[in-house]
């Protein structure tokens, strides 16, 4: 039988003290639900009793999902204190490997739950849009790791930052360009339908995911729909910018 809460007590730890650890899967046999089961029990070990807000979404891309030899995406959650506010840097020494990457965040202005929620649902449930970049931080040594070990470990999720919201109003969200920079040179260009062709439909996976676990998705939740180019790896030094269409930039300093 498998150990949730000694696999969840040695993701924590790794945190913790901000060490690689090998992947789970090297000594124990995980399947999805059971990694899913793994998140739950590590986030609540890293803080607990807290109400999960802000969420990320990952392998959004067709092409990552062939690459993984999957057929869906994966989602983590935040804990609380992960939000990097404007202007203050992300300290490279309170992680073990960071990587960034540009996102669309939505914000859910009404609960979505259900089996079948559909994009559209998804759509009009959304307060507002934001440009966002997710810090990942893989626990596992040289981000060598399985789909249900990334799943383990809540998405490699460690920090977040978030632009201004502004309505979706008649916003085309696949249609957004996204300009990835770092140190002021261009790194990768893309566009929203980089996350399974809408962000919303991200979104839309989710919350069935969440219904099949028999939760919903709270009004005022967070989502960060998935990475609309490859992740970057930073250093102290590194500023790194992504500006998304209409919604504007947001920017990140490492020291």
């Amino acid at each position: 039988m498998m150990d949730t809460d000694r696999l969840a007590a040695t993701l924590a730890e790794a945190v913790r003290s901000r060490t690689a650890i090998p992947p789970l899967t090297d000594e124990v046999a995980l399947d999805i639900e059971q990694a899913y089961d793994v998140q739950d029990a590590t986030l609540e070990l890293l803080d607990p009793g807290a109400t999960r807000r802000v969420a990320k979404l990952g392998l959004t891309s067709r092409a990552k999902q062939q690459q993984m030899a999957v057929d869906e995406p994966l989602y983590g959650w935040f804990v609380s204190g992960s939000a990097v506010e404007p202007g203050i840097p992300l300290e490279v020494a309170s992680l073990i490997q960071p990587r960034v990457e540009p996102e669309i965040a939505l914000v859910t202005g009404a609960e979505l739950a259900g089996h079948d929620v559909t994009t559209p649902e998804v759509l009009v449930a959304t307060a507002g849009v934001m440009p966002a970049l997710d810090v990942l931080d893989s626990r596992f040594a040289g981000y060598r790791f399985t789909l249900p070990d990334v799943v383990a470990d809540d998405g490699s999720a460690a920090r977040y930052v978030l632009g201004d919201p502004v309505p979706l109003a008649d916003r085309s969200l696949p249609l957004l360009g996204c300009v990835l920079e770092r140190n002021g040179e261009l790194v990768d260009t893309a566009a929203g339908a980089a996350v399974l062709g809408h962000p919303a439909a991200a979104v839309a996976w989710f919350v069935r995911k969440l219904a099949h676990r028999g939760r919903s998705l709270p009004a005022g939740s967070i989502v960060l729909a998935g990475s609309l180019t490859a992740a970057i790896p930073v250093e102290a030094g590194d500023v790194v910018r992504a500006s998304i269409g209409q919604l504007g930039h947001v920017e990140l300093q490492v020291t």
